[in-house]
C-alpha cells in the first residue's frame, strides 16, 4: 500500500489541534462575522437602543456563540470519525461555517451514519442548553437576547443539516441509509446527492415562495445570501455524484486491464543494453532493476533515441532514465482502491507505474494516464 498523503490543509490561522488535526480559522471567517453581526444589530438595538458600542458588542458575541457551536459541531465529526477508524485532517472554520476533512474509508453504514448525526445532534443539545439558559430569565435583558438567539439558531443550524441531501450532514446520513438497504456505498452517494441538488433549488425557491404566499414582499438580501447558500449545495451535490460515480467505476478496475509488456534492465547496464531488451520484449516499457529486482527508474525513450550509435554501449543507462518514486509499485493483484492509490501516489514522479508479482519480478507496467482516465470515465 503506498503511504497516506493528507489533502491540502486551508488556508488560515492555526488555533491548535483536535483529534490530531489542525484548527484552522480561515479569512473568509471574517466575512461572515462582519455581515452577521451587521444583520444582527438592529435585534440587539431594539433592546438597547442609542448604545451603539454595547449593541455591536453584543450582536459580536452572538456571532461567536453561533460559531462556537458551529466549532462544536464539526468537534462531534472528528471525534467519531476518528473513533470509528478515520483519519482526521484538518477542522475548519470558514464563511459557510465550518468543514472537517477526513482521509480513509468507513467499512459499514451504521459508522457513516454515526459520524454524520453527531453533528446535528450537538446543535440541538446547544439548543435545548440555551432554551434552559434562556428561560431562567437570569442577567439582563441583553443576556436573554443571546440565550435565545443561540438557541434559535442551533435548533435551526440541526434541523437544516438533517436535511436528507449531500452536502449536508442528513445527506450522509441518507447515504449510509441506501448503503444499508443495497450494499453499495456509490449508490447511497450518488442518490443523496441527487436529493442535494433538490435541496439547492428549493431552498432558493422557498425564500421566495414563503412571504410571496403568506402575503409579503420578498427580501432582496435573504434571497441574495440563499443564492449563495443554494449555490455551495448544488456545487457539493454535484460533487458528490460524481465522486459515487468515479468510486462505483474504480470498484471494477483491476491491474490486468491495463497492463503492457515490459522489459527489464540492471542498474549498471547501458542504453545498448536498454534498446535490446526493448526489442526483444515487444516492450512499452524498459524499467531499471537494482540488484534485488527491486524497479527503481525507467527509461525515457526520447532521450535513449538522442544518444549516438557509437556511444550506445558506453552511455550508462541512468543518462536516459528518471528514477521512480518509493510508492511507484503496483501488485499483480493490485484493484480496485489499491490500484488507483498507487498509481495517484506515484502520478507526480512518473507516467509509467511497474508491476511485479509475488515474487517481485516486473511483469509488466501500468499507464498513469490511462488508469486515471478509467476513474473519469473519458478516454486515455
Amino acid at each position: 500500500m503506498p503511504p497516506r498523503t493528507d489533502p491540502p490543509r486551508s488556508r488560515g490561522l492555526v488555533l491548535g489541534r483536535i483529534a490530531d488535526a489542525p484548527v484552522v480559522l480561515t479569512p473568509s471567517w471574517a466575512i461572515a462575522a462582519v455581515v452577521l453581526t451587521i444583520v444582527f444589530a438592529p435585534t440587539v438595538r431594539f433592546y438597547a437602543p442609542g448604545q451603539t458600542g454595547v449593541i455591536y458588542g453584543v450582536s459580536f458575541a452572538f456571532v461567536v456563540l453561533l460559531f462556537g457551536s458551529v466549532f462544536l459541531h464539526e468537534v462531534s465529526h472528528a471525534l467519531v470519525a476518528r473513533a470509528r477508524g478515520q483519519h482526521v485532517t484538518e477542522l475548519a472554520i470558514t464563511v459557510w461555517g465550518g468543514h472537517t476533512a477526513f482521509t480513509g474509508s468507513l467499512r459499514r453504514p451504521r459508522d457513516a451514519f454515526w459520524v454524520a448525526v453527531v453533528g446535528p445532534l450537538t446543535n440541538l443539545v446547544l439548543a435545548g442548553g440555551f432554551w434552559f439558559l434562556f428561560e431562567l430569565r437570569t442577567g439582563t435583558v441583553l443576556v436573554w437576547l443571546l440565550c435565545y438567539a443561540a438557541a434559535v439558531s442551533n435548533a435551526f443550524v440541526g434541523l437544516f443539516n438533517l436535511i436528507p441531501g449531500l452536502p449536508l450532514d442528513g445527506g450522509q446520513m441518507l447515504a449510509a441509509a441506501v448503503w444499508a438497504a443495497t450494499g453499495s456505498q456509490d449508490r447511497g452517494t450518488v442518490v443523496a446527492g441527487y436529493v442535494g441538488r433538490v435541496v439547492a433549488v428549493g431552498s432558493v425557491l422557498a425564500v421566495i415562495a414563503v412571504p410571496l404566499a403568506q402575503g409579503g414582499s420578498v427580501e432582496p438580501f435573504l434571497v441574495i445570501w440563499a443564492v449563495f447558500i443554494g449555490m455551495f449545495l448544488w456545487s457539493g451535490a454535484s460533487g458528490a455524484i460524481r465522486s459515487g460515480r468515479a468510486r462505483a467505476r474504480l470498484a471494477h478496475l483491476d491491474v490486468s486491464t491495463f497492463v503492457h509488456p515490459a522489459a527489464t534492465v540492471p542498474a549498471d547496464g547501458t542504453v545498448a543494453d536498454t534498446a535490446a531488451a526493448g526489442r526483444g520484449a515487444g516492450a512499452w516499457a524498459v524499467v531499471i532493476v537494482d540488484g534485488t529486482g527491486r524497479p527503481v527508474g525507467v527509461v525515457d525513450p526520447a532521450n535513449a533515441a538522442q544518444v549516438p550509435a557509437d556511444r550506445l554501449t558506453t552511455t550508462s543507462v541512468w543518462a536516459v532514465a528518471h528514477r521512480l518514486p518509493l510508492e511507484a509499485l503496483l501488485r499483480s493483484t493490485s484493484a480496485g482502491p489499491d490500484l488507483v492509490a498507487g498509481v495517484v501516489a506515484a502520478a507526480p514522479g512518473t507516467s509509467v507505474v511497474p508491476v511485479v508479482d509475488e515474487t517481485g519480478t516486473v511483469v509488466g507496467v501500468v499507464l498513469v494516464r490511462e488508469v486515471l482516465a478509467a476513474v473519469r470515465g473519458t478516454s486515455a
